[in-house]
């Protein structure tokens, strides 16, 4: 038994495994011999070395979590859920009472570690102990999606008197290759309410994902409450495309989505579209308007048509209020400005506003992001372009000292269509299968140096979804493809192997009901709902 009073001292792993000793002689359990190296982790890890046995995850397994830094508590209490979730197996978490415990999963923070990035972490893995070591709270986060991927769907109930999960013994050192690992959702277009949002916050988190860039306004509607400014979501929040209701987020509920993403280590980024995609700003609130036209709600798909009038200095404090209030909302430290297709914005006058909302997003304490077009433009070298169109104007970036966010619509837009036969999507930057997804070089792209890449980021357009399933759709499995491209090194990604790991993970997504798109070039494992998938389609 574990008593309250060994735990009261200092957890450290030596205090935990000479306690374990002392314990009632354990249950001996037969594992049997699995390689580490042959499981279907994404994304593929550092280095993975493999000892051929396994660690039996039971109902005598108990959690335990460093001293050192409370916050681990809040990771170990997450684990925990996930694997009751996963096994139904409810293992304790820093237990004070005592209980039966053979085995440990013990989460530590140090400093120790071979590899030097913040989000570093260190799994060793015997029979008897499971240590993940972590630098940091989000280090020790990451290195539980690998954790989870180790237990797998099923009980082996064969060889011992009770079930036990086997999870194959080795080391696993990790971190990754990008710092900037995201993925897009545009909720302008169409609308996503907070549980949707959710959902797709936890199968990106899975995955290691760290960042969410959520399209907050566009033409079609504006989806964000600003207290200042009360009608851009009663008039611009009312419609999306196809004429539909539309719908918006309350401060409270955008705070929710924020503390939510950040309880996956995620981070939220905001985006306001400017100066064009503007029309539902300027319906609400007409002075808004430059393009000499009288606004009128808009539920279609074409772009390019608004625009900010410029040089009206009324536009720049309508501004200032807005990215105050989202700024005051989210901890991290950007803000997106948007800045793409404004064709009927005059170049000057373009280059003006760029320059002039830079300094207010920086008064606010953010780095501005913006498409590549925001490039042209005379700006610091802090903030950000996100390469999407043109390689001239992300080179440009570079020549400014700009770090540039590789989405290049031909090769990371989970909008565009897997092959003509694709129930959604649109084809106009290029047909994206699978293998397309994940088969090019973000280190290398475009003649980019990897120094200037802050990181991958794959947007969602929603010009032609408007429910979860059919956003999972497009998203999953490219998604997943995009997640390895930014956290594996280019040494550790390989197509043929890839597709194999890729098809073990349709059980998990089955699991959480992710209706992913079973591609043929996929030899999925085999499930009901795979077969019948693959048949409706």
């Amino acid at each position: 038994m574990l008593k309250s009073a060994i735990y009261k001292g200092i957890i450290v792993y030596t205090a935990l495994l000479f306690c374990f000793a002392c314990t009632e002689p354990k249950k001996e359990v037969l594992v049997p011999d699995i390689d580490l190296a042959e499981e279907a982790l994404i994304p593929m890890p550092l280095k993975v070395i493999p000892t051929n046995s396994a660690f039996a995850l039971d109902q005598f397994t108990a959690i335990y979590t460093s001293s050192s830094d409370s916050s681990l508590a809040d990771i170990g209490a997450f684990l925990s859920t996930k694997i009751q979730s996963k096994t139904g197996l409810r293992l304790p978490v820093n237990d004070t009472e005592g209980s039966t415990v053979d085995r440990i999963i013990f989460i530590n923070q140090t400093e120790n570690l071979e590899l030097k990035e913040h989000e570093a972490y260190q799994l060793y893995i015997n029979k008897d102990s499971l240590i993940l070591n972590a630098k940091t709270t989000e280090g020790a986060f990451r290195g539980i999606q690998t954790l989870r991927q180790l237990i797998p769907e099923k009980s082996n109930d064969t060889l011992n008197e009770h079930s036990i999960w086997p999870i194959p013994s080795g080391k696993i050192i990790d971190e990754p290759n990008f710092e900037f690992r995201g993925a897009m959702l545009d909720v302008a277009r169409h609308f996503f309410g907070v549980d949707e949002v959710k959902k797709f916050i936890d199968i990106l988190a899975y995955y290691k994902i760290n960042v969410l860039h959520m399209h907050l306004t566009d033409d079609q509607g504006w989806r964000i409450e600003i207290k200042s400014w009360p009608r851009l979501t009663e008039i611009g929040g009312s419609t999306e495309v196809g004429g539909e209701s539309g719908g918006f987020y309350t401060q409270e509920e955008y705070k929710e989505l924020v503390a939510y993403a950040s309880k996956h280590h995620m981070m939220i980024i905001p985006e306001v579209d400017m100066p064009g995609h503007t029309n539902a700003a300027s319906v609400s609130y007409p002075f808004l308007n430059g393009n000499g036209k009288t606004p009128k709600l808009y539920e279609g798909t074409h772009v390019g048509f608004s625009t900010f009038d410029t040089r009206k200095d009324t536009v720049y404090s309508f501004i200032d209020d807005v990215v105050r209030e989202i700024s005051q909302m989210s901890p991290g430290p950007y803000f997106h400005i948007g800045g793409d297709e404004s064709h009927v914005t005059k170049k000057n006058d373009y280059k003006y506003f760029v320059e002039r909302v830079e300094k207010i997003v920086q008064k606010h304490g953010k780095r501005m992001i913006g498409w590549d077009e925001v490039a042209t433009a005379d700006i610091d070298s802090t903030s950000i372009t996100q390469f999407w169109n043109s390689e001239d104007n992300a080179r440009s970036a570079v020549k400014k000292g700009m770090q540039v966010i590789l989405s290049p619509a031909k090769k990371a837009y989970l909008d565009m269509q897997y092959d003509p036969l694709s129930k959604y999507g649109l084809h106009w930057a290029a047909y994206i299968p699978v293998d397309s997804a994940y088969v090019w070089t973000p280190e290398t792209y475009s003649g980019i140096d990897n120094e200037n890449i802050l990181g991958v980021e794959a947007p969602l357009w929603s010009e032609t979804i408007s429910n979860s399933s059919e956003l999972e759709y497009l998203a999953f499995p490219r998604a997943i493809g995009y997640s390895e491209l930014s956290w594996s090194t280019e040494e550790n990604r390989d197509w043929e192997n890839y597709k194999v790991r890729l098809a073990k993970q349709a059980p998990f997504l089955e699991r959480m009901n992710v209706n992913y798109y079973p591609s043929k070039l996929i030899d999925w494992e085999k499930s009901k709902h795979t077969v019948e998938t693959i048949k409706k389609d």
